[in-house]
């Protein structure tokens, strides 16, 4: 028999479950809250031109994450054509020394010499045996080129030579006899010179365009590999095929061409066959080294490289570069752009406007911070730049791996956008904080991936070693921007260091023992001169010491300071004479 206590749990029980029924069809039949878009980044370009030197700045919200400067100093720079003199091969390098009428001989690798040149053979060679069906006329590097090496049998032999250089068994004994020193070959810079190197060069010509890259010697046509969609991919070849392109050339399709019709890629490519006809107008009357053509300046790059639809302004301070820049954008992008660009007319600096002076500022400082508290530790060496990654005020006395691997994934995505700052490149060795997980290690890998993907230059990275160091490569162009704005120190050499006042001391006391050992009997006082640094130390902390020295041996010892002295620096002289002792 049921009590009433019984009775109103199950009548309770009963109405939950009507309740929860009710619960699941509203669900059922509600759709879910809309997912909320992510805020669209405001983008700006900043571009401060003066007299000696033209700043870009990339902003996202306010934050710098691109820059570049140029100055009109700069004679080599990446990208510029060069009719080079070969002056001599280094076959223990497997390279020659391109003279291009730089302070420095550029250097070209054998492997950067030859595909290009068999490329260009074998177009004459096609030429030749088409010559009846179809008259092709042949460019006069290209005449250069087969007058310098021959005909079919050599072009042959080159062929074998490049299969072999594929394949790892190439032999150096042949490059001499292909080209010997006096040869005159058509070069790019592919690295400017950078602190005692001179630039790098290539026979493999590129010119980029808006949307697309023009290979005069290759007849390879591709798309950049950023553009993933397949039928977007499809569609670009298509318009790619159907371009009037030489036979002999080749192009590539940027990856802000995706999306565009194909009259964007027909100017561009005009534009393109035409700087390549001015290359071979120079090349009718060639007069080894000269430079027949220059990279675009800093603005025409920007106009062609970071200028895409997400870009919400570009801001110039200049009048003249402002019209510049307005008949840029209706040339290449289409006049939809220039309602975008803003002349800044102001007293204030258009840098200090727009909050990127002390950003930039930022980039020589060997200290980032990290938005969690943390830092890194940005080191430029001669063989690698060391990053070291620490946890700082984000530790908050604990180790917890979750904290460790929030620092890390901070550090990675400040580490790319440090490297486009700072434009350095070559080796880069990170120290990340130790992480006991696999788990998370390859989290960091995977993110370091990601983050690179927006970087301009060639970037190869390795997943954390068993050390707990990552490796990566990033291609170098230029020199840093530290190098471009810096000189050495001319006081420390560049080392950041210089003796302190005591190793100076015993250095002086050493020199005064030799000496007056090697005086003695000799009358006649001693007199010393120094920084003045290094005079305070000797005349407080080591005074009982040198008055014993003058005990000892009988001499006067005299003390002078001079401040043009270098504080790793003394002089010993006779007072007498006033010239110099030898030690």
């Amino acid at each position: 028999m049921r009590t009433k206590k019984t009775r109103e749990k199950e009548h309770a029980a009963d109405a939950g479950t009507k309740e929860s029924a009710a619960s699941d069809r509203r669900k059922k039949t509600t759709s879910p809250p809309p997912v909320k878009a992510e805020k669209k980044q405001r983008k700006q370009i900043i571009l401060n031109c003066e007299e000696l030197e033209t700043r870009s700045a990339l902003l996202c919200d306010g934050r710098l994450e691109e820059y570049a400067l140029e100055r009109p100093s700069d004679e080599i720079v990446a990208g510029s054509i060069y009719l080079g003199r070969i002056v001599r091969l280094e076959p223990s390098l497997e390279a020659a020394f391109v003279d291009i009428g730089a302070e420095k001989n550029a250097f070209l690798h054998y492997k950067d010499m030859l595909p290009a040149s068999y490329d260009i053979l074998e177009d004459v060679r096609k030429a030749e045996e088409e010559e009846p069906k179809k008259k092709k006329v042949l460019s006069t590097f290209a005449k250069k080129i087969r007058s310098l090496i021959g005909r079919a049998d050599k072009a042959m032999r080159l062929k074998e030579i490049e299969e072999k250089l594929h394949s790892g068994k190439v032999r150096t004994d042949d490059i001499p006899k292909l080209f010997p020193a006096g040869s005159e070959l058509l070069v790019q810079v592919t690295k400017g010179p950078i602190g005692t190197k001179g630039a790098r060069v290539t026979t493999n010509i590129t010119i980029a365009g808006r949307y697309l890259v023009l290979l005069p010697y290759s007849r390879h046509i591709g798309l950049s590999s950023r553009i993933e969609d397949r039928k977007e991919r499809d569609r670009l070849r298509k318009i790619l095929s159907g371009l009037d392109l030489p036979d002999s050339m080749g192009l590539i399709c940027r990856t802000v061409g995706e999306g565009r019709k194909a009259v964007f890629f027909r100017r561009d490519l005009d534009m393109l066959l035409e700087i390549w006809e001015k290359v071979e107008t120079c090349l009718e009357q060639p007069k080894a080294p000269a430079l027949v053509c220059p990279e675009p300046t800093l603005l025409e790059r920007t106009v062609r490289d970071l200028l895409t639809d997400e870009i919400d302004e570009i801001i110039v301070d200049d009048s003249e570069k402002h019209a510049f820049l307005k008949e840029a954008l209706a040339k290449f992008v289409g006049s939809d752009f220039q309602t975008k660009l803003i002349l800044h007319n102001r007293a204030e600096p258009v840098f200090d406007r727009y909050k990127v002076t002390d950003q930039v500022a930022g980039i020589f400082n060997r200290i980032a911070d990290l938005p969690g508290g943390g830092y890194l530790c940005i080191d430029e060496t001669e063989a690698l730049i060391a990053v070291d990654v620490n946890s700082g005020k984000s530790r908050n006395g604990k180790e917890a791996p979750e904290m460790i691997l929030a620092t890390n994934l901070e550090a990675a995505e400040e580490i790319a956008r440090q490297m486009r700052l700072r434009n350095i490149g070559g080796q880069i060795v990170i120290d990340f904080i130790d992480m006991n997980s696999q788990k998370d290690r390859d989290t960091v890998y995977r993110a370091m991936q990601k983050f690179l993907r927006n970087d301009k230059a060639r970037t190869k990275v390795l997943p954390i070693s068993r050390f707990g160091l990552m490796e990566l490569t990033r291609q170098r162009e230029h020199e840093s921007v530290k190098d471009a704005v810096y000189d050495l120190c001319p006081y420390c050499g560049g080392s950041g260091h210089v003796k302190s006042a005591i190793s100076m001391s015993v250095e002086i006391q050493r020199a005064l023992k030799e000496t007056l050992k090697r005086r003695r009997g000799r009358r006649g006082a001693l007199r010393v001169i120094m920084n003045p640094t290094v005079l305070a130390r000797l005349r407080n902390d080591d005074a009982a010491l040198l008055q014993e020295l003058e005990k000892e041996y009988g001499k006067d010892l005299q003390f002078r300071a001079d401040p043009s002295i270098h504080i790793e620096d003394f002089k010993l002289v006779d007072p007498e004479t006033n010239l110099p002792i030898s030690v």
